[in-house]
């Protein structure tokens, strides 16, 4: 009991090692490393500067500061361009009052020294207004930069949306004149509106390939309009259902250079039974197809089962579906039914009721059908292995997890992933629940 309370001292001999277990551990390390390399390594002020910046790449703001002054060699590291290239400021509320309270000259020496270095940019903040406001006053800041990527990321809401407008398209102005080859900007849920949207296309015109703003209430189709108008390179869009329209679709199409490859839309309801959808009609989305017949058309669904009557009830050219609730066996069958350019569709759930004949449906209508994910549904194993065998190989991803699946008379659970490793063409295992 004495021997395990002693302290070992660097520098001096432990009780109960011998000599020669000492050698032993000389001549091990000499083997694997060279003596002369295990000194080299830990000599940090000579590792070379690509493996410093490495390093440095993975340190908040203020540790990357903190380790500038380790050594020299360091602190050259702190200072080169390619180290302020890609930078995130995660603005959390503690953090924020620390960066503001404790340090608000370091963050004044980095944009000064470092703005024109900036290409790809994003805030991060949490949901309180602090945050928020923190991150608008860092963008005011950065007038000598040629960021490329913005991104304003809410962990949690409400954030941005907490600013005031005047405040916010200020700090957003600075950044869209400033920077003249914005490429890719992603402002969800913030107070963005029509007038930003008309700064940013003024000045990033040629180079605006990818905007992704849903939750974004001041902005109108207007708005959207102006950016398809001027920005002949844009290639991506994201915005919220309750924008997107008729007339929208169709002007889209009639813009000769507009050529979208990704439509992202997201239909949302935080308040069950308040919100009604309106329809877009067939000859609108055909229209978009025919205007950019490769154009991805993603939605995300976050509704409740009583809310899903406006859509898919004519052919819409959807290709990407993800399902964040519950979702009816009838919605589904009216995908089956309507969704023929499908590619991809996850069901996070459904209820209590197999899916067996919609999922064949599915597999029978949508040709196209490369990806499927299934959460908290029912299919029996038969059931599945139908749906499996007549998708064959084409299904290049397969998520189902184990709970989905009801052993039936002919397919247990064992068998089952011998049965769909045969039809698809290599191994294939259900997922399964973890266990912590």
């Amino acid at each position: 009991m004495k021997r395990a309370g002693q302290k070992v001292v660097a520098g001096t001999e432990a009780p109960g090692i011998s000599q020669t277990s000492k050698k032993q551990k000389t001549s091990l390390y000499g083997s694997e490393f060279g003596e002369s390399d295990l000194c080299t390594s830990m000599d940090w002020g000579s590792l070379p500067h690509h493996v410093i910046l490495r390093v440095f790449q993975f340190l908040t703001l203020v540790d990357r500061a903190r380790a500038s002054s380790v050594c020299r060699r360091w602190n050259e590291v702190f200072h080169i361009p390619d180290l302020w290239r890609r930078f995130e400021f995660e603005l959390s509320q503690p953090a924020t009052s620390y960066l503001k309270s404790t340090h608000p000259d370091l963050i004044q020496q980095i944009i000064k020294r470092h703005a024109d270095h900036l290409q790809y940019v994003s805030f991060k903040v949490d949901s309180s207004t602090e945050s928020a406001e923190a991150a608008c006053d860092i963008l005011s800041q950065l007038v000598n930069c040629s960021i490329k990527t913005l991104g304003l990321i809410s962990t949690a809401k409400p954030s941005f949306m907490n600013v005031s407008k005047a405040h916010f398209a200020s700090a957003l102005t600075v950044v869209f004149v400033n920077s003249k080859s914005l490429s890719s900007i992603k402002i969800d849920d913030t107070p963005l509106d029509d007038p930003s949207l008309k700064v940013l296309v003024a000045n990033n015109s040629d180079t605006l390939k990818l905007l992704k703003m849903s939750s974004c209430p001041h902005v109108s189709p207007a708005g959207i309009l102006c950016v398809a108008d001027q920005c002949h390179g844009l290639k991506e869009l994201a915005l919220n259902y309750y924008i997107l329209s008729d007339e929208l679709l169709l002007a889209l199409s009639s813009e000769k250079h507009v050529d979208l490859e990704h439509l992202r839309i997201d239909v949302v309801s935080e308040n069950p039974g308040q919100v009604q959808f309106h329809t877009i009609k067939k000859q609108s989305w055909d229209a978009l197809v025919k205007h950019s017949p490769k154009v991805n058309i993603v939605m995300y669904f976050f509704l409740y089962e009583d809310e899903f009557d406006a859509f898919f009830r004519e052919e819409t050219p959807v290709t990407h579906l993800y399902f964040g609730r519950a979702v009816s066996k009838a919605m589904l069958g009216r995908i089956g039914m309507n969704c023929p350019r499908l590619i991809e569709l996850v069901v996070c759930a459904n209820g209590l009721q197999p899916l067996d004949d919609e999922l064949i449906q599915i597999a029978e209508r949508c040709k196209n059908l490369t990806a499927m994910g299934l959460g908290e549904c029912e299919v029996t194993c038969r059931g599945f292995i139908e749906f499996v065998k007549m998708c064959g190989g084409r299904l290049t991803q397969l998520s189902i997890m184990e709970e989905v699946l009801i052993p039936d008379s002919d397919y247990s659970l064992d068998r089952l992933h011998l049965e769909v490793s045969k039809h698809l063409g290599r191994m294939w295992f259900p997922d399964m629940m973890p266990t912590w």
